[in-house]
């Protein structure tokens, strides 16, 4: 169950609906991008740092803000891979 402080970031998603694992690298960029400390700290105690990681390593196109994905690499000690085709940032 994905508890109701993390909905202002699945804002396109009904928390009763979406799984947690089916749909953990949406979960991960979403709260990464966008959330709280609470909402991080939420994130880390419910996936391993191998899948946050991987959704650091692999990043959804389109999806994350330049600076947040930054500060996760270095904080995960990854680097994203340097996809040319598919741009990885959004323009806020």
């Amino acid at each position: 169950m994905i508890p109701k402080y993390i909905a202002p970031f699945l804002w396109s998603y009904d928390l009763k609906k979406i799984d947690k694992e089916k749909n953990k690298k949406r979960i991960i960029t979403n709260i990464l991008n966008f959330g709280t400390k609470k909402a991080t700290d939420w994130l880390i105690d419910n996936y391993k740092k191998d899948e946050i990681r991987e959704a650091i390593i692999n990043p959804l196109p389109g999806e994350w803000d330049r600076k947040s994905l930054n500060l996760w690499s270095i904080v995960f000690s990854v680097k994203p891979k340097d996809n040319k085709k598919e741009k990885c940032f959004t323009t806020f």
